[in-house]
């Protein structure tokens, strides 16, 4: 697995000199992205580094991200509550007991725009009283 992959501000097909003040280092999607899809790399006057799209737009620089609180589990904990989340040790587990999936039922509760399937009434909810039908 490579790190990131040397990249010339200017190309050294273009006299580009392979010197570290003409090299930059980029991810491999993102090496791709400039030399395929058309993203650009400039230095500035100041030695910054500046991105652009391919329509020119230059990149905004990301914000960088505030620091954790000092207590972040207990911070966490708070937020979920106030939330009104109750949050434990099982709470990601499923409760499911193994049976085979139903892929054909999954999708089209999942896809509200999905043709109903011929079997979707088997997994409907039994309701003796109707009420179901009366909501």
């Amino acid at each position: 697995m490579s790190v990131g992959q040397g990249h010339h501000v200017r190309h050294w097909a273009e006299g580009g000199p392979t010197r570290l003040s003409n090299l930059v280092l980029l991810c491999r999607r993102h090496h791709r992205a400039v030399h395929e899809e058309g993203y650009q790399v400039t230095r500035g006057p100041d030695g910054a580094l500046q991105f652009r799209r391919p329509n020119e737009w230059e990149l905004p620089e990301v914000p960088p991200t505030p620091p954790p609180p000092p207590e972040p589990d207990q911070a966490l904990r708070a937020r979920h509550e106030a939330l009104g989340l109750l949050l434990h040790a099982r709470t990601a587990c499923p409760q499911w007991l193994g049976e085979r999936l139903d892929v054909d039922w999954a999708l089209g509760a999942l896809n509200p725009l999905a043709a109903p399937h011929p079997r979707a009434a088997e997994h409907e909810p039994h309701d003796p009283e109707g009420a179901a039908a009366t909501t």
